[in-house]
């Protein structure tokens, strides 16, 4: 049975370990490239009135510069476009070199003295990912630091109203705060650009501070959404590479009516295409570049400052992070074009497909395909090219002479950027007004490039294919195949939704010549939501897609879209197949958090288990045992179920009033969801529930072999012991003790009492453990039996006599209590581990602070502290005789179904549920 049950857990350990790696590790090298200063980078700190800077010693202002630049800027006396970096969870200031340097170079090559004057505030590095505490204090500062910014620019004729403002991860959220405060004026922020940035919820809800803070952004931004219209919201996700907060995350929680607030994934940021992990999306060359043209076009030339609006705000960064059709919508160019060409640079195409290359030397040539003998047999225009200069390159003949077309209209805004070339889509029943369409191939440079162009019906590039199911386990795959050798083929991936799914797709391409063709482009598209992937290879190939999803389907209408951009006169295969390790790696992708509660409910279901033993038969059954078997998803998972049925009823919640159950943020808060994403969750709690087990089991073996080393290295300094009450306190020394933590977590900070608290059980567990290993040698040394002077062997003590110390009863008397306090140790170190982020932040704000305000740990530990000194004297002989035992032992199970419901996404209930447990407990030793 032991065998069985390592067996057991070593599985499980192992697929723990296969989504780990897959979530860490199992996409391509980071392919960004790095951003570099050309001179070495200044920061210099913008002073702040004396007001500021005594209430947020911490933080600091600085106006980056490097070379001539930072020289002319000494005395802050500025006249470009303000930018405001704002560093995330741990971050540095100086992360705003990259935006900075890129925007210096850029302002070199442009006339008329543009320029951005980038900002970046200092937040001391903290933690505000686990500790929200922070998270309004550096909101203030802000707001402080924008007006400090703004007055730096009185002396200009047309200061700016408004700064820019750049967000890296909790930044982002923070200038998303701004609009939470009661005197913050709207206007000085217009436009917010955040880079894998958690508006949805945060990654590890480790205090109420945290969740606090993001209800109050969330419910203003919901709801008073009109009011904040003119406010220009674009956030970037990394993608799959970010395993520190994924892209779903990174979704603003906003009506879908509001155009303003964009919402993507790096992949399918034109020119860039790539994921990113969380730290390089702050430098990653193509991002950067990216943001530094937006915001040099979203520069007015009379004012040099930033444009108030919202629609130029919208079209310039659907251009630089959407589409980018070549030319800006509203860039004042004419959609009406007249053209002069000889009748020599014009052909007119009968065929179904258009196939040139320009020669090398320079030449202008048209194409006219004409619509009359098309409109009913084809519904659509394809054409591509790999020339990425010419804006006007497919056109609308509106007047014809001769052969040649003099009057058009311009058809090329629809142009869309691909990895290797641009392509258009022109449907014809929009074109009902042209006779012709004209594809401009001059190149009048000399420059090579390629046109490709074909007639399509959509039903005949539409193919449908049914993804496997996820449990088959790559054991089975779906195929299509793709005969014609049309240039454009769409394959919907049925049933690919939900965000646990994981697939390999392979595309094979195979060709009957060989010869040179532009690269295919694989891409997969997300009707509803921006986070597009796209894989580029030469042909013949066979390449492989990694099919995951950032959110799940908002509805019941839209599929995933494989979109094949093939080679002419070749034949593709696409075979679809489920990838465990990728599955695996989704799942703790998004439901990572919730395995600390279940390792939660595992140790205290164990410690049930070892209570209920103790009150059976007077022995605590081993460790390892006791979390091996409290692996009960039957007792959990159904109760867990119903309780979740109950609390969807109005009448159960107004009659109880309960908290709301916890479960994963809605991507789109404002749509009905025939299917609600908490559904999902409860089909792979059970796997969830496997993995909290295996961390609860492997850790309390780590604990018991850490506790061994330990007592064997101090064993030396200690006299040996062979009683049970080895590492107990006197009554006044535990009251002395319990009342100086009290003192210290209320002057200092909550989670450091808790830390010391903890150490005294720790060490009340070492005595007992080098006890039992003193018993044992002495056992081992001593006989048997001891015989009397008439050479009979000594009786067995009579009943109501005392044991001998010697003994092997005595030893196991040890050997429980041991057991016993291992257990309570493994619990006791889940409150350390929650609170360490507020220790940590404590510890690094010393010389500013002694008192960590506000504290999440405090009052609120107070009784575990009481418990933990209770406990120390605790024995199973105690607890055995105790009244209250029967009732104890009986709590375990529904504090961990209540744990599991209200704990998933508020990871400090833990805390919370395990007071709950172990102060009856503690009664116990008293009772």
């Amino acid at each position: 049975m032991k065998l069985a049950r390592a067996a057991f857990y070593v599985s499980a350990l192992g697929l723990l370990v296969v989504g780990l790696r897959e979530l860490l590790a199992g996409f391509e090298e980071n392919r960004c490239s790095m951003t570099y200063m050309f001179e070495y980078p200044e920061y210099r700190r913008v002073s702040l009135p004396r007001r500021v800077a005594r209430l947020y010693p911490a933080y600091g202002l600085y106006l980056y510069g490097e070379g001539l630049y930072a020289q002319e800027t000494r005395a802050l006396k500025l006249s470009g476009a303000p930018v405001l970096f704002l560093p995330g969870n741990a971050g540095s200031y100086k992360q705003a070199r990259s935006l900075g340097s890129v925007a210096l170079r850029k302002a070199e090559n442009l006339e008329g003295r543009m320029h951005l004057n980038v900002f970046t505030v200092d937040f001391n590095e903290e933690l505000v990912a686990l500790y929200g505490g922070s998270l309004l204090r550096q909101t203030h500062f802000l707001h402080e630091s924008i007006k400090a910014i703004l007055r730096l620019y009185k002396h200009l004729k047309t200061p700016p109203q408004s700064v820019a403002i750049v967000g890296h991860s909790m930044g982002g959220v923070v200038a998303r705060a701004l609009f939470t405060l009661p005197r913050f004026n709207p206007h000085l922020v217009s436009l917010i650009i955040t880079q894998a940035s958690p508006h949805q919820a945060p990654v590890l809800g480790l205090d109420p501070y945290l969740l606090d803070f993001y209800s109050a952004v969330r419910q203003r931004w919901v709801n008073q959404a009109n009011k904040l219209r003119n406010v220009t919201v674009l956030s970037v996700g990394g993608g799959h590479r970010d395993y520190q907060v994924r892209s779903g995350l990174t979704s603003l929680p906003c009506p879908p009516g509001d155009p303003n607030k964009l919402s993507l994934v790096v992949t399918a940021v034109p020119r860039m295409w790539v994921s990113t992990d969380h730290l390089s999306i702050v430098w990653c060359k193509e991002l950067v570049l990216a943001t530094v043209r937006a915001f040099f076009d979203l520069v007015e030339p009379e004012t040099r400052q930033f444009t108030e609006n919202p629609e130029k705000k919208l079209s310039v960064l659907k251009h630089h992070f959407i589409r980018h059709p070549v030319r800006m919508e509203g860039d004042g160019q004419e959609t009406s074009v007249f053209m002069s060409d000889p009748p020599e640079a014009w052909s007119e195409v009968n065929t179904l497909r258009l196939s040139y290359s320009t020669p090398k030397e320079g030449q202008p040539k048209h194409f006219l395909f004409a619509l009359s003998s098309r409109r009913k047999a084809y519904s659509h225009f394809y054409c591509r090219s790999d020339n990425l200069e010419a804006s006007s390159w497919v056109l609308g003949c509106l007047q014809r002479k001769g052969s040649t077309c003099v009057h058009a209209l311009d058809l090329s805004a629809g142009t869309e950027l691909l990895p290797p070339y641009k392509v258009l889509l022109l449907s014809l029943g929009d074109l009902t007004s042209v006779s012709h369409l004209v594809v401009s191939a001059s190149n009048l440079n000399g420059k090579q490039f390629t046109v490709e162009c074909e007639w399509q019906r959509q039903e005949s590039v539409l193919l449908s294919v049914s993804v496997p199911h996820v449990l088959s386990f790559g054991l089975t795959s779906s195929e299509v195949g793709v005969n014609s050798s049309g240039l454009l083929h769409n394959i919907q991936l049925l049933h690919f939704h939900q965000v646990y799914q994981a697939f390999r797709l392979t595309v094979s391409s195979q060709c009957r010549v060989s010869k040179d063709r532009l690269q295919s482009v694989y891409r997969m598209k997300v009707p509803w939501f921006r986070e597009d992937s796209f894989t580029w290879v030469s042909v013949p190939s066979s390449a492989e897609i990694s099919g995951m999803l950032h959110t799940s389907r908002p509805d019941n209408a839209s599929s995933v879209l494989l979109q094949l951009h093939t080679a002419p006169n070749c034949q593709y295969k696409v075979s679809i197949r489920t990838s465990l390790p990728k599955v695996l790696g989704q799942t703790l992708r998004f439901c990572g958090p919730m395995v600390p509660v279940y390792t939660a409910v595992t140790l205290l279901l164990a410690c049930g288990g070892q209570l209920s033993s103790i009150l059976k038969s007077g022995r605590a059954v081993d460790l390892s045992r006791a979390v091996g078997g409290a692996l009960q998803p039957h007792k959990i998972h159904l109760p867990v179920y119903l309780l979740h049925t109950l609390l969807s009823w109005s009448w159960f919640q107004e009659v109880l009033a309960p908290p709301p159950v916890d479960m994963l943020p809605h991507t789109f808060p404002d749509r009905m969801l025939p299917s609600p994403p908490e559904e999902w969750p409860h089909l792979l709690s059970p796997l969830l529930y496997v993995f909290g087990a295996a961390v609860a089991y492997w850790g309390s073996c780590l604990l018991r072999l850490l506790i061994q080393v330990v007592s064997l290295v101090l064993a030396p300094l200690f006299r040996p012991s062979v009683t049970r009450d080895a590492g107990t306190l006197r009554l006044c020394t535990r009251l002395l003790v319990s009342l100086c933590l009290v003192v210290v977590g209320g002057t200092s900070c909550g989670a450091l009492s808790i830390v010391f608290s903890t150490l005294f059980h720790f060490y009340r567990v070492l005595r007992l453990q080098m006890t039992e290993r003193s018993l044992s040698h002495m056992l081992n040394l001593a006989p048997q039996k001891h015989p009397s002077e008439n050479g009979t062997a000594d009786p067995e003590p009579r009943n109501g006599s005392e044991a001998p110390l010697l003994s092997e009863s005595a030893l196991q008397e040890v050997r429980d209590d041991l057991q016993l306090h291992l257990s309570l140790s493994a619990l006791f170190m889940l409150p350390v581990m929650l609170g360490a982020p507020s220790l940590i932040h404590w510890i690094r704000n010393l010389r500013f602070s002694t008192q960590l305000d506000p504290d999440p740990c405090w009052p609120q530990n107070v009784p575990l502290i009481l418990v933990h000194m209770l406990l120390i004297n605790c024995n199973t002989l105690k607890l055995s005789n105790s009244r209250l035992l029967p009732l104890t032992s009986f709590l375990p199970l529904p504090l961990a179904i209540t744990m599991v419901t209200f704990s998933s996404l508020h990871l400090y209930r833990i805390t919370y549920f395990l007071s709950a447990a172990l102060v009856p407990l503690a009664l116990c030793c008293l009772y």
